[in-house]
């Protein structure tokens, strides 16, 4: 064998080596990497943790919770779609970029609420609105003479009660309360005490006095007999 169908030989080799080689590279370039997915969930208005918010992985099937600070942690892979939901809140979506390198992913989330209005639910003992408009038209109210109501609004028994009853607590704070806002009116001159309610000794009661002397209101009027 020559030289040149050697060389020939040995490249037709090479070619068919890096030819088998070269699918297997590109698919394992192209395959997923598994990435370390964390982050914490908050809302949008405060930045507080949302416990109990789950972050799903549908491709997988697969999830995970936050805790009480609201944050998470969960493996995915590169290209996951992810998402974020908790109740009363918008949902929030997550892509993890097919090309990431690095071996951990963290993110913070804010989700914004979402106000839902439920609709009406009216619930009947009856099985449709017009039995129920019936019953109540045929129903008949006791009377008054002989019923419980009445017995109790009797003015006999209201009076037992309100002589034999005891002061509740709430009675009993009141009443102290009442008290020391009196006395706090004393102290400061504002509220009856023996002082003010003594006309000697309540200096106004003397002005008054010595003001009505001086406008001569004591003298006595011609034909006035005492």
């Amino acid at each position: 064998m020559s030289v040149v169908v050697r060389f020939y030989f040995s490249l037709a080799i090479c070619l068919l080596l890096l030819a088998g080689l070269a699918p297997t590279a590109a698919r394992a370039q192209g395959q997923a990497r598994v990435v370390q997915f964390t982050g914490i969930v908050a809302t949008g208005d405060s930045l507080l943790g949302v416990p109990g918010a789950t972050i799903f992985v549908p491709k997988a099937g697969r999830g995970t919770a936050t805790n009480a600070y609201g944050y998470f942690s969960i493996p995915v892979l590169t290209g996951d779609s992810i998402i974020i939901r908790s109740l009363g809140y918008r949902n929030q979506y997550v892509v993890i970029p097919p090309d990431y390198q690095r071996d951990s992913y963290s993110i913070i989330v804010t989700l914004r609420e979402d106000a839902t209005v439920l609709p009406e639910v009216r619930i009947f003992p009856y099985t449709t609105e017009k039995a129920f408009k019936e019953a109540f038209l045929a129903l008949k109210l006791p009377k008054e003479r002989g019923t419980s109501a009445a017995e109790n609004l009797n003015e006999d028994i209201l009076r037992r009660i309100f002589n034999n009853a005891p002061v509740t607590s709430m009675g009993n704070y009141r009443q102290t309360m009442q008290m020391q806002q009196l006395e706090q009116q004393r102290r400061m001159g504002l509220g009856p005490s023996l002082q003010s309610n003594n006309p000697l000794l309540n200096p106004f009661s003397w002005l008054q006095l010595i003001k009505q002397v001086k406008d001569g209101e004591f003298k006595k009027k011609e034909g006035e007999d005492y």
